[in-house]
């Protein structure tokens, strides 16, 4: 009926709204970048992966996280002159550690190549719901922490196995053809010298 899915568009445009906000202050924080512009999507039936019109000349250097205005989309993996080739999340050589928002549990999610992603080393007694938001733990080195990554759409819990499977799909536009930013490298951290409270 129109009015569930009016109600519906306007809870989506202010969840858009609210990751826009989040990643103008990623934005503003520490993630510079360069828009780049998706050419084509690669031959091989399965890789996940994307050929934008950034390269060397741009500075561009394997590794660099790539995102959209919604969320993580992959990461560059080859460089050339004057593009470059992002595997996408949804790429089943891909991985990157998030957290749950609601609880912040953290584990990685893995993709399949299928346009899904799963994730995975959760126990099946965890507290993973349907809808869940997976956003990135920064854990890695390569993802600054909090950019959204994936949602929980399906869990299959079986007792004669430990672990729960848990599928999610990804919240950027990943198997869309658009604008993607490339983030810089994110800048190892550097501890600052000790600090006492005890002063």
């Amino acid at each position: 009926n129109g009015a569930e899915t009016l109600l519906r568009t306007r809870q989506l445009e202010a969840e858009n709204e609210r990751l826009r906000k989040l990643l103008d202050v990623k934005g503003r924080q520490q993630a510079n970048g360069r828009v780049a512009q998706i050419l084509y999507a690669a031959r091989d039936p399965f890789s996940r992966r994307v050929i934008v019109d950034k390269g060397q000349q741009d500075k561009i250097v394997a590794g660099q996280p790539v995102v959209d205005d919604a969320g993580v989309v992959g990461q560059v993996t080859r460089v050339f002159p004057f593009v470059s080739e992002i595997t996408l999340i949804t790429d089943k050589d891909q991985a990157v550690p998030v957290q749950i928002v609601r609880n912040g549990l953290r584990s990685v999610v893995f993709g399949l190549g299928n346009g899904q992603l799963e994730l995975r080393f959760m126990p099946a007694n965890a507290d993973v719901q349907k809808g869940d938001l997976l956003v990135t733990s920064g854990l890695d080195g390569i993802f600054l922490s909090g950019f959204p990554v994936a949602k929980v759409v399906q869990i299959e819990r079986d007792t004669s196995y430990s672990f729960a499977r848990i599928y999610c799909v990804p919240v950027a536009g990943v198997e869309n053809f658009g604008e993607v930013m490339v983030l810089d490298p994110r800048e190892p951290t550097v501890l600052p010298p000790q600090v006492t409270h005890d002063a």
